[in-house]
């Protein structure tokens, strides 16, 4: 089997692997020409997702905690960033903070002033803002900072006037030294032409000079390239008499839905959550009928279970099972290893992605590099879903690329969930009838009511009044901070539901915890309860199975009773909470939030007049990416 790393997809010749591979042959000649040029830091930097030379990456970190521990203590640095940087920057990192004090950058939470306040205690006046070594890192920062936001690219303009604005004496001088490593790319974004562009007199528009990670750059590539190749090597899963018998009966919108599927190599289909649903498991079950071997993926295992009773010799699984994570001791601080990848592909026909809106571009490419030459590919979401919370919008993107058919089945709202679900979707928050209360609004007036209102609903109104048991209630809000976000819900209801004094890395046996980032027993978004702890690691039952999270993986958890949408998006629950502050709000992750209750749903209205502008005028923010175009050249 192979070793396919997310975040780090690999692809076909020249494959993603190979790319990186070529990156990583380019850090270790800047290795060796920094052991011979003692003006130049060692450029060795394991990074999370990106494979390194083999060695037990946890192992050398916790290795080094000691050298960083000292060296932080001396600098003034908050003890508990040390574990965060060994993690990061890998073995030897005191070393290479010593020499390099602005590659502190790299750990995720510090900014470029802590990291400049670093560099005068390391360095004290040789610590210049004009210092190569910072405006490298400060590039590499900016780039990184903008791919939280979603983006793959960046204007060079904009990485100087940023560069400028942090005094770095010569930002061209920054960028070229920033693209002599193997963590940023130069990209040229061809101009898109219009009538007026062909103008007798109209001047040529010029090619964009952008930069990107070439984490996400690569991977954006490696996605291009498999999507290319899915629908070059698609033939008919069916012959016309067999589809068409496949199709008699079926809803204009469903016949569409399954010809693309069997038809095109990459297909992309769309509808509110039941239909999709009902859609998906229709598709499926038709082709296995025929013979042909499919899957449905899902994003969670525990939506995997409750999509799997009402399918009928379908395989269902959520993707991360269905790509065969295993534990590598020579993997990189944080990344989770696959088994499935391009010479180990699925042995299936059909391929049908749930929420395939949730996928970032890494684990896009990791995907489509796993189905073989022939297999289609049917990817699904609901129209208007919210982006994935990495970098990159590869479903919009692709649909945006005009090159594969999008289908989009007709809304047929069910019951009083299903009709406020399809307003808001519209652009409309509306009251609905809903008799047998499926539909609760409760008013806040402030943050603390809010919380108070939420603890109530889940731990005595639902359980109580609808029969629906605690553990089947799930709280969701925009955002993990805030008087009213997923922090503050959580300790509320830790002291209500399981008090104690987090004795497993601030968890206790009890907790509900949701998976914030991959793990190779479970994936984003998943959420299980702590059953045990100790030196090992912490013991977790997860839908899929008992399991034991490493020590150094316990930080990628967190108490789940309430989480972000971007978390719960795509497991669907039979008790929903929705607690609605201002902030973050959209109009897409509103509808998403709704969608996600089966039975019951209570808002939690602590937002005011904000709601319904959201819900009116605020759509997902822009993302600048490259992957429509990469698709369609």
């Amino acid at each position: 089997m192979t070793d396919t790393p997310h975040p780090a997809p690999e692809t076909d010749g020249p494959s993603h692997a190979e790319r990186a591979a070529r990156a990583a042959e380019a850090m270790r000649a800047a290795e060796a020409a920094a052991a011979a040029a003692p003006d130049r830091a060692p450029e060795a930097k394991p990074e999370e997702g990106r494979a390194h030379t083999p060695q037990n990456g946890a192992t050398a970190a916790q290795d080094d905690l000691p050298a960083l521990a000292e060296l932080f203590a001396a600098t003034g640095v908050p003890a508990p960033l040390a574990a965060r940087a060994a993690a990061r920057l890998g073995a030897g990192a005191a070393g290479r903070l010593r020499d390099d004090p602005w590659r502190l950058l790299r750990v995720p939470g510090v900014a470029p002033r802590q990291a400049d306040h670093f560099a005068r205690a390391v360095l004290g006046d040789a610590a210049r803002p004009d210092d190569p070594r910072r405006g490298r890192a400060l590039v590499l920062h900016l780039l990184t900072e903008a791919a939280r936001g979603g983006h793959t690219v960046t204007p060079v303009a904009d990485v100087v006037s940023a560069l400028e604005r942090v005094r770095v004496g010569d930002p061209r001088q920054a960028v070229e030294a920033a693209l002599d490593e193997a963590d940023v790319l130069a990209l040229t974004e061809e101009p898109e032409f219009d009538e007026e562009s062909f103008a007798e007199d109209a001047e040529p528009p010029e090619p964009e000079e952008t930069l990107g990670p070439a984490r996400w750059a690569l991977a954006e590539e490696a996605a291009a390239e498999g999507f290319q190749r899915l629908t070059l090597t698609a033939v008919p899963l069916l012959d016309d008499a067999a589809l068409k018998e496949l199709r008699d009966g079926l809803p204009e919108d469903r016949s569409l839905a399954l010809t693309a599927a069997l038809r095109t190599g990459v297909s992309v289909l769309r509808g509110t959550p039941g239909d999709l649903e009902r859609a998906v498991l229709g598709v499926a079950a038709a082709a296995a009928g025929e013979g042909l071997r499919v899957a449905v993926a899902t994003p969670t295992d525990r939506a995997a279970a409750d999509l799997e009773q009402e399918a009928e010799g379908v395989a269902v699984a959520s993707l991360h099972r269905l790509l065969e994570p295993r534990d590598d001791p020579s993997a990189a601080p944080g990344a989770v290893v696959y088994g499935r990848g391009e010479r180990e592909p699925f042995d299936l026909d059909l391929i049908v992605v749930a929420d395939a809106a949730a996928l970032d571009v890494e684990l896009c490419a990791v995907l489509v590099e796993a189905c073989p030459d022939g297999a289609h590919l049917v990817l699904c979401a609901e129209p208007g879903a919210p982006p994935p919370t990495g970098p990159g919008r590869p479903l919009d993107d692709l649909e945006s690329s005009e090159t594969v058919p999008v289908v989009t089945l007709d809304a047929a709202p069910s019951g009083p969930l299903g009709a406020l679900t399809e307003a808001v979707r519209g652009g409309d928050l509306v009251a609905v009838d809903a008799p047998g209360r499926e539909v609760v609004i409760v008013p806040a007036e402030s943050p603390g009511e809010a919380v108070h209102r939420a603890v109530q609903l889940v731990t005595d109104s639902i359980p109580r009044a609808l029969g629906i048991p605690a553990e089947d209630v799930q709280i969701v809000t925009p955002a993990a901070g805030g008087d009213a976000g997923a922090a503050a819900l959580n300790a509320a209801l830790k002291a209500r539901l399981n008090p104690g004094p987090g004795r497993f890395a601030g968890l206790d046996p009890g907790d509900r915890v949701v998976v914030a980032a991959p793990l190779p027993c479970a994936p984003t978004g998943e959420t299980g309860v702590v059953t045990g702890g100790g030196p090992h690691g912490l013991d977790v039952e997860f839908p899929g199975g008992a399991a034991v999270v490493a020590p150094a993986d316990a930080a990628r958890l967190r108490h789940g009773w309430a989480v972000p949408v971007a978390l719960a998006r795509g497991t669907r629950r039979p008790g929903v909470v929705a607690v609605l502050t201002p902030d973050g709000l959209s109009r897409p992750l509103v509808a998403t939030a709704f969608g996600l209750a089966r039975r019951h749903l209570s808002i939690v209205q602590a937002a005011g007049p904000a709601l319904a502008r959201a819900v009116r005028e605020e759509d997902a923010p822009a993302r600048r990416t490259r992957l429509a175009r990469l698709v369609g050249r």
